[in-house]
């Protein structure tokens, strides 16, 4: 069966803080390990008060507190936001702390508003323009040292942390097969391009020392609960969110919601929409909808997104989601 992963946003919740949200995803990459998930990673924004996972190694070193088994990383670091160096240090601190571990995804988007970029970098002399350079780079920092080298990122030189390349376009696609690295698409967020990306990155990959064949790695919108109905009701949260998003109005998760006039539904459930590829439903249409989305696209690996108001629910539809993985590789075997 093809394994299920988890990306968490750290989001913080009408009603609740930054603190409260981080002693959550520490909760929810503990229910991730007992529940046999192979990675938990965290996002990187800012600017943004619904989201507290802006230091992403910060606070990814605090939520594998307690772990022992699974992998840890980010889905992403925006690379134009950070010099290199200072990545490998953070990730390479990472794994001396977590050794063998520790993954360090990778994106090119700013994650965040123009002004809020300048504020992060000072200037945007390069930018995303920079981004096959300084991917370069980071990775020329966590290798062997070379002899006669005169910067060396401690810790981190020497470490080999994996890096992958996310994307939600064909850009990561190409750059990622170029350089026979792992790829990870966001098509929980940005499907329109999912078939083209993976398409180009499978068809155009160069095996490297990374990798002597494609590995592709495919987000997910997610919520799973005991029955249909409820599902629905939670995923009003995300559906929330992204119109205000979509308005220019990004704020804290708001709470589930009765769709009694159809708007939310009609807003966020149209082919190509953000949200269009979210698989919603009870046990058995979470099962369906994740056997359907492997045999579409062929992923190697699935990493679940699930912006659940409540903390018991988001751990409940973790568990749903690993018994229909279990169940479908019970099928396959």
């Amino acid at each position: 069966m093809v394994p299920l992963s988890v990306l968490d946003l750290s989001p913080v919740v009408q009603g609740g803080n930054a603190t409260q949200s981080l002693q959550a995803s520490r909760a929810l990459a503990h229910a991730a390990e007992r529940l046999g998930y192979r990675r938990y990673w965290l996002a990187e924004h800012h600017n943004m008060a619904g989201i507290a996972s802006a230091a992403t190694a910060v606070a990814l070193a605090y939520a594998g507190e307690g772990t022992s088994t699974i992998r840890l990383g980010s889905g992403g670091v925006m690379l134009p936001n950070h010099a290199p160096l200072i990545i490998a240090e953070q990730f390479g601190t990472l794994e001396a702390i977590y050794p063998g571990r520790i993954d360090l995804g990778v994106g090119r988007a700013p994650g965040t508003d123009q002004l809020t970029a300048r504020a992060l970098r000072r200037n945007l002399a390069g930018g995303v323009d920079n981004f096959p350079q300084d991917v370069l780079e980071l990775m020329a920092f966590l290798k062997d040292p070379q002899p006669g080298q005169q910067i060396r990122a401690v810790p981190g030189s020497g470490s080999n942390v994996p890096v992958w390349i996310l994307g939600s376009s064909l850009y990561g696609a190409q750059l990622a097969a170029a350089l026979g690295l792992p790829f990870a698409f966001a098509s929980h967020f940005a499907p329109q391009m999912l078939d083209q990306a993976v398409a180009i990155y499978r068809d155009r990959f160069e095996p490297s020392e990374f990798g002597e064949a494609p590995r592709v790695m495919l987000g997910m919108g997610l919520v799973a609960a005991d029955s249909d109905e409820e599902a629905h009701f939670l995923f009003s949260s995300v559906q929330q969110a992204f119109l205000n998003m979509h308005r220019g109005q990004p704020g804290l998760l708001p709470p589930p919601r009765e769709d009694t006039d159809g708007s939310l539904a009609a807003a966020t459930a149209a082919p190509g929409s953000p949200l269009s590829k979210a698989v919603v439903g009870g046990p058995e249409t979470v099962r369906a909808g994740l056997q359907a989305f492997i045999a579409e696209h062929r992923p190697d690996e699935v990493i679940i997104s699930a912006q659940i108001f409540d903390q018991a629910k988001r751990i409940r539809s973790l568990e749903i989601a690993a018994e229909a993985r279990d169940a479908l590789a019970g099928v396959a075997d």
